[in-house]
């Protein structure tokens, strides 16, 4: 550990100071990153404590990413108790982790204590088991229990989300007293926007938002401003349902109960923030065929690993829509145009089975999509299939006729892209409602069969069609 870690920063200038840290596109400057790397080369502590000291936390994550990996340890070190742990909840994953392995455990966990619950949990649910009681049991009792009970919770859970930082007091406090009470309190969180009404065993009896509270008068009782009907969550519920509820009813803050209905904590609005853009960047991974874990930051290796089976599914689906092919080999040998033309079809199709899946696979995510109304929506979804098959069949057959001069061909190509776009627009919405009905992640797997469905049917379609219509055989 570096000797400057528990001593005074003397007063210095900061980088800052005449070196803006971005640019107008709000892009980290480059000149900004090798001011802060001459300074960790230096050993210059009292500036880089300077610095991170005027940055919040997000900027900071940033600062961090554009860094060379030795220089972010150095970072840390030499700025000791001024660096803020949350800014590694800013960064990769994997850069995180390379951060707290190379740093020692009573780094870590002095660093874990000034960290809300909620931010300390983050941190350390990416570490190893070993790697957690090493850093937890550095801490005091009460912190330690607090946040082994919070990752004790499953992954991606309402528990594992929450604060255990929260205002809860008796039931038969007046306005007055519950005031006092946050006046007198050391250790309030750093932000809140309701208190929490409990009975003498924590067992949640509702809430009182902070402006109804401060409306009213010092001895009315709490009792009479309560919410009992206060919408809350469940330490086991999934974050996700719980991002959509505060969308739905417009929360800033939900408190969360155990199973007993006791009190255990509260999710802000910032969380959600989180969450929904995590989810969101899942699912846009998921439709892409790439694992939710890989970052910008990760080794050619480990992403080519990563990719490799969902590229090898992909290549036994396409193997699959190849044999259809294989099915009409002497109708392609006697007109060429056949093999120019197929993977038109097949591609006008894929397109708009994407367009279909994205709007099905988002739909679903976010309940908007269900039994209640899934008909309605996978007729219209035929209906634009149908409308857009018309149109690209006039186009696609006039280019035929005047590419390869057989009108023929026109008809032939014309009646296939209509039967694709439909059968497109059909397998786009179909697909991941049936993939949700047996539990499987429609933003994971849809993309594949989807693709397939176009390819068989749209080779099919075509070359079926042209034999009919040409007579080949």
């Amino acid at each position: 550990m570096d000797e400057n870690m528990d001593v005074a920063p003397p007063a210095a200038d900061s980088v800052l100071d005449h070196v803006p840290m971005r640019n107008e596109d709000g892009d980290i400057r480059h000149e900004f990153v090798e001011e802060i790397a001459r300074a960790i080369e230096a050993g210059d502590s009292a500036s880089l404590r300077a610095c991170v000291a005027e940055l919040h936390e997000a900027d900071l994550g940033d600062l961090i990413g554009a860094l060379e990996p030795d220089d972010r340890v150095r970072l840390v070190e030499l700025t000791g108790r001024d660096f803020d742990f949350s800014a590694l909840n800013e960064v990769d994953e994997a850069v995180r982790e390379e951060i707290l392995d190379e740093l020692p455990p009573e780094t870590v966990a002095e660093g874990v204590r000034e960290l809300e619950s909620d931010d300390a949990v983050e941190l350390l649910e990416a570490l190893d088991a070993e790697e957690q009681e090493e850093i937890l049991e550095k801490l005091p009792l009460k912190e330690r229990v607090a946040l082994e009970r919070s990752l004790l919770y499953p992954e991606n859970s309402a528990g594992r989300r929450m604060q255990t930082e929260f205002i809860a007091v008796p039931q038969d406090f007046t306005v007055g007293q519950a005031i006092d009470y946050m006046r007198e309190t050391p250790d309030l969180p750093d932000r809140f926007y309701e208190i929490y009404v409990v009975d003498k065993d924590q067992h949640w009896q509702g809430a009182v938002p902070l402006d109804v509270l401060l409306r009213a008068r010092r001895p009315v009782a709490l009792t009479e401003l309560t919410d009992e009907d206060r919408r809350r969550v469940s330490v086991l519920e999934d974050q996700e349902e719980v991002a959509r509820m505060f969308g739905k009813y417009n929360l800033v803050a939900a408190p969360v109960l155990d199973t007993q209905d006791r009190l255990v904590g509260v999710i802000t609005v910032d969380d959600v923030v989180d969450v929904i853009e995590e989810e969101a960047d899942e699912d846009l991974k998921a439709l892409g065929g790439v694992t939710s874990d890989e970052e910008l930051s990760d080794t050619f290796l480990t992403i080519a690993r990563g990719r490799f089976n969902w590229l090898l599914v992909n290549l036994a689906t396409a193997f699959l829509a190849s044999s259809v092919l294989g099915l009409f080999e002497g109708q392609l040998e006697k007109m060429v145009a056949l093999a120019v033309l197929a993977p038109i079809v097949a591609s006008q199709g894929g397109n708009a089975a994407t367009q279909t899946m994205t709007v099905a696979v988002r739909a679903l995510a976010t309940r908007e999509l269900g039994a209640s109304n899934a008909w309605r929506v996978v007729m219209r979804e035929a209906l634009v299939g149908l409308v857009n098959g018309l149109a690209f069949a006039v186009i696609t057959g006039i280019a035929a006729v005047a590419w390869f001069k057989l009108p023929g061909l026109g008809i032939v190509i014309g009646l296939a892209i209509i039967c694709n776009l439909v059968a497109g627009a059909l397998g786009g919405i179909l697909i991941p409602m049936a993939l949700e009905r047996v539990r499987v992640d429609p933003a994971v797997a849809s993309g594949t069969f989807v693709t397939t469905v176009t390819d068989v049917v749209g080779f099919f379609s075509f070359l079926g069609i042209a034999t009919l219509w040409f007579g080949l055989r």
